[in-house]
C-alpha cells in the first residue's frame, strides 16, 4: 500500500513509494508523460525527498529500486538538459548533482536492491550500481550499459569509480571506450547483476534479496596475467598506457572522450574514489562543452527525431505483413536477414536458381549461430527467425506479398522486367523498391503499369550492419508508397532517409567527386597509404583507395558514367583506372586491387605492381591536411547542391546520410554542419582557391556563394 507519508505535491514525482508489511519498501520510477524512464535534473530533489521518508521510518528494512515502466528500467539521462549549460561549470555541477544523490544511496544503512526490466543505460546503470545488490530479467530486452562516449561525454553520476571497482578494471574500461552494452547473461558473468531471472519472479527475488544483509564483496577473479595489470602498480601502469596507445590509433585524437575516460578510471583507482569522483564531473563539465559532444549530440536527436517521423507528414504507412526479396546475393541476402529478424516479418527469396535461394538463407542462418554459440541467443529464438525465410524459383508464394524488394544486377532492363513479373504475379497495391545504387528511379519505373507503386530503397552493405536507408521517390511515386517503405525501412532497423530521383540518390553522388579526386591524387604519384592515412585522420572509418577495394572496383567504374550522363564532366572519372579492370582488379572480392591480399595479413599491405600498371612512381608531395581538404571540398559542394537541388529534405537529413552511409566522421556532425563550422565563407574561398589551380570542378556552388552574401548558414 502507498506510504501514509506520501503528500500530495509528490504525486505529480516520477518516483512513488510502497511499503510492504515485511518491511521492504518498493521505489519505483515512472516518469509522467515519457515512454520511457529518463533521468534529469530536477529528479535529484525528488529522490532525496523519498530518501528522508525512508530514513525517517525505522520499520523499513530494506529498500527495492524498481521501474514502474514495462520496456525500460532506466535508458539514461536526459541530455537535452545539457543544452542549458553555459559553461564547464555549469555542466561540472549537473555531474556532481548526480553524484550526490547516488552517494546517498550507497551511504544508506539498509540495503537497496536494484530490479532490472529492459535497458539499464547510462545515468540508469548508474543509479543500479549505486545501490548494494543487482538483480536482472533474462528477457531479451533487458541491457546494461554505458554509453555516454558515444556522445562524446562519459559517465558523470559516479559509473567510472563505480564499475571498475564491481568488475575486472579491464572490462569496465572496454565497456565505458566502446559504449557497448551487455546482455543479462554477460552482465551476470561480469559480475555486474548478482543473479538474473525470469522477469515473473523479478520483484520476488529482488525483495528477498533486500531482506538480507548488504553483500560483503570479494575481489573479482582474475587469471595470473589479470592479477598482475590490476593488482600491481607495475601492471596497472602497463594497462593504461597500452589503453591509451590503442585508443589514441582507433580515434586518431578527434574524439576527446575516450582519453577522459581513462584518466577518470586511472586516478580513481590510483587516488581513491573521491579524487575519481572529482576528475569524473570535472571532465564531463569540460566535454559537455566540446564541440566533438555538440556534433555527436546533434546526430542522436536527430535519428531521435526521425524515428517518430512517417515518410511524408500525415500519410500513414501501410500494413506490412509479408516481404519479398528477388535476388539471392550478398544484398538479397542481407535484406531477407533484416527482414526476417529485425522487421519480424515472412520473407519470401525469388532466385532463378535453388542454390541461390540456399546462399540467402545461410547468410542468415551464419549470423544467428554465430549468436547461439556465443551464447546471445537461444537455438530456440533462431530457429523461429529462421522459419521466417522462404524461398522459390518463381513467383509462387507471391501473391500476398506487400513489398518487394529486388536486389539484382545493375542492369535497367532486368530491372524493368522485373516490375512487369511483379505487376502480374502480385497484388494490385503491391510496392515493387529496388535496390539500384544509381539507375534513377524513374527509368525502372518507365514501363510500369502502376508508376504509382515503384519506389528505389537502396541499402548500404553489408545490410545487417550499415544502418542507412535511401528512400528515393521518382515523380510518380505515391505518398502512401513513400510511407510504407519508410516504415519497412525502420522497422528492417534502418534510418531512411527520402531522397529525390536522380543518377547516385544523395550517398553515391557525393561520394563520386570524393573518390574521384583521391584517384587523381593518385595518378599524381602520391602513395596509395598515403592518402588513405589522411583521410582516416581526417575521421573517416577507412581510405577512399581503401574503401573503392572494399566495394569493388569494378562497381565504382559502372557508377561513373550514370552521374556523367546526368550531370556532366565534373563525375568524369580518373583516366587511366580502365587498366585495372584489365588486369581483373576487382578489389578485396576477387582478391585482387590496390591492397595485397595474400599472406597473414590479408588487405593490410598496397600490392605494389599496381603503380606499375598505372605507371606510377610514388613519391609523396602533398600534406595530409591538403590531400583531405581537396577530397572533402568536393564531397561539400555536392552536398550543398544536392540540398539545393531538394535532392534531400533538409541539411539534417544530408548530414545523417552522409554519417551513416559513407562514414562521414561523426565527430564533425555531418558535411552540412561541419560547413557551419568552419563557416560558409571559409568553404567558398578555400574552393575558389583549388578551382584556380585545378579546374572548374571546384567552382563553388550557386547557392553557397549566395549564403556568404546573404551571411547564411545551414543552422540556426
Amino acid at each position: 500500500m502507498t506510504n501514509e507519508n506520501s503528500t500530495p505535491q509528490l504525486a505529480l514525482s516520477a518516483f512513488t513509494l510502497s511499503k510492504r508489511d515485511d518491511g521492504i519498501a518498493i521505489l519505483s520510477m515512472d516518469v509522467p508523460g515519457e515512454t520511457m524512464n529518463t533521468l534529469k535534473v530536477e529528479f535529484g530533489e525528488q529522490v532525496n525527498d523519498m530518501l528522508d521518508q525512508i530514513q525517517s521510518d525505522s520499520s523499513i528494512k530494506g529498500v527495492v529500486v524498481i521501474s514502474g515502466k514495462d520496456n525500460s528500467f532506466v535508458a539514461g539521462a536526459d541530455i537535452s538538459m545539457l543544452a542549458s549549460c553555459q559553461s564547464a561549470e555549469d555542466a561540472e555541477t549537473i555531474g556532481k548533482g548526480g553524484q550526490a544523490v547516488f552517494q546517498r544511496i550507497e551511504d544508506m544503512p539498509i540495503p537497496f536492491v536494484a530490479a532490472i526490466h529492459g535497458p539499464a543505460l547510462g545515468g540508469g546503470l548508474e543509479l543500479a550500481l549505486a545501490c548494494h545488490a543487482r538483480v536482472c530479467s533474462d528477457d531479451n530486452k533487458t541491457q546494461l550499459g554505458l554509453p555516454e562516449v558515444q556522445l562524446g561525454l562519459l559517465p558523470g553520476s559516479g559509473g567510472t569509480q563505480r564499475l571498475p571497482r564491481l568488475i575486472s578494471v579491464q572490462q569496465a574500461m572496454k565497456m565505458m571506450l566502446t559504449g557497448a552494452s551487455v546482455r543479462p547473461k554477460q552482465a551476470l558473468k561480469y559480475g555486474i547483476v548478482d543473479d538474473m531471472v525470469p522477469r515473473s519472479i523479478l520483484l520476488d527475488v529482488a525483495i528477498e534479496m533486500a531482506k538480507k544483509p548488504k553483500i560483503k564483496r570479494k575481489p573479482v577473479k582474475l587469471d595470473l596475467m589479470g592479477q598482475f595489470l590490476e593488482r600491481t602498480p607495475m601492471g596497472r601502469k602497463v594497462m593504461f598506457n597500452q589503453a591509451r596507445k590503442q585508443t589514441k590509433a582507433k580515434t586518431q585524437g578527434n574524439y576527446p572522450s575516450p582519453e577522459r575516460i581513462i584518466d577518470c578510471i586511472e586516478i580513481g583507482l590510483e587516488k581513491g574514489i573521491h579524487q575519481g569522483m572529482a576528475i569524473e564531473a570535472k571532465h564531463f563539465g569540460h566535454l559537455v562543452m566540446t564541440p566533438e559532444s555538440a556534433a555527436l549530440r546533434s546526430i542522436f536527436f536527430a535519428t531521435t527525431e526521425m524515428k517518430r517521423e512517417n515518410g511524408v507528414e500525415g500519410v500513414a504507412p501501410g500494413k506490412l505483413k509479408k516481404i519479398g526479396v528477388l535476388g539471392g546475393g550478398l544484398m538479397g541476402g542481407g535484406i531477407a536477414f533484416v527482414t526476417a529478424t529485425k522487421a519480424n516479418l515472412p520473407a519470401r527469396i525469388k532466385d532463378i536458381r535453388s542454390d541461390g535461394i540456399a546462399h540467402a538463407m545461410k547468410y542468415s542462418y551464419d549470423i544467428l549461430n554465430k549468436k547461439v554459440k556465443r551464447r546471445f541467443m537461444l537455438h530456440s529464438d533462431m530457429q523461429k527467425q529462421l522459419s521466417r525465410l522462404t524461398g522459390s524459383v518463381d513467383y509462387t508464394g507471391f501473391d500476398n506479398t506487400d513489398v518487394v524488394i529486388e536486389a539484382v544486377f545493375e542492369d535497367l532492363t532486368l530491372k524493368q522486367n522485373m516490375v512487369a513479373d511483379v505487376e502480374e504475379h502480385c497484388a494490385a497495391q503491391t510496392i515493387f523498391a529496388s535496390n539500384t545504387s544509381s539507375i534513377p528511379i524513374g527509368q525502372i519505373a518507365a514501363n510500369a503499369a502502376r508508376p504509382e507503386n515503384v519506389i528505389g530503397l537502396h541499402y548500404f552493405s553489408p545490410v545487417d550492419k550499415m544502418p542507412l536507408a535511401e528512400v528515393i521517390a521518382h515523380e510518380g511515386t505515391s505518398n502512401q508508397t513513400i510511407s510504407t517503405t519508410v516504415e519497412l525501412a525502420k522497422r528492417q532497423g534502418k534510418t531512411p532517409i527520402v531522397v529525390k530521383d536522380g543518377a547516385g540518390f544523395y550517398v553515391n553522388r557525393i561520394l563520386a567527386p570524393y573518390m574521384n579526386e583521391s584517384a587523381e591524387i593518385l595518378l599524381a604519384g602520391e602513395p596509395i597509404e598515403q592518402i588513405d592515412l589522411a583521410l582516416v585522420k581526417f575521421g573517416f572509418p577507412v581510405g577512399p583507395i581503401k574503401l573503392l577495394d572494399e566495394v569493388g572496383i569494378d562497381v565504382g567504374t559502372k557508377i561513373s558514367p550514370i552521374l556523367v550522363a546526368q550531370f556532366g564532366e565534373r563525375f568524369n572519372s580518373a583516366p587511366g583506372f580502365d587498366k585495372l579492370l584489365a588486369d581483373d582488379r576487382k578489389g578485396k572480392k576477387n582478391k585482387r586491387g590496390f591492397y595485397n591480399y595474400a599472406g597473414n595479413k590479408p588487405g593490410k599491405d598496397v600490392d605494389e605492381s599496381v603503380y606499375d600498371l598505372l605507371g606510377i612512381t610514388p613519391n609523396s608531395r602533398l600534406s595530409e591536411k591538403t590531400i583531405s581538404e581537396r577530397c572533402v571540398l568536393l564531397m561539400l559542394n555536392e552536398a550543398a547542391m544536392c540540398l539545393d537541388e531538394g535532392v534531400i529534405r533538409s541539411a539534417r537529413d544530408g548530414d545523417i546520410g552522409a554519417i551513416f552511409g559513407i562514414g562521414f566522421p561523426p565527430f564533425l556532425g555531418g558535411p552540412f554542419r561541419y560547413m557551419d563550422t568552419l563557416g560558409i565563407k571559409h568553404v567558398v574561398e578555400r574552393l575558389t582557391y583549388y578551382q584556380q589551380q585545378l579546374g572548374d570542378k571546384f567552382t563553388p556552388a550557386a547557392c553557397l556563394t549566395n549564403m556568404v552574401e546573404q551571411n547564411q548558414t545551414f543552422y540556426r
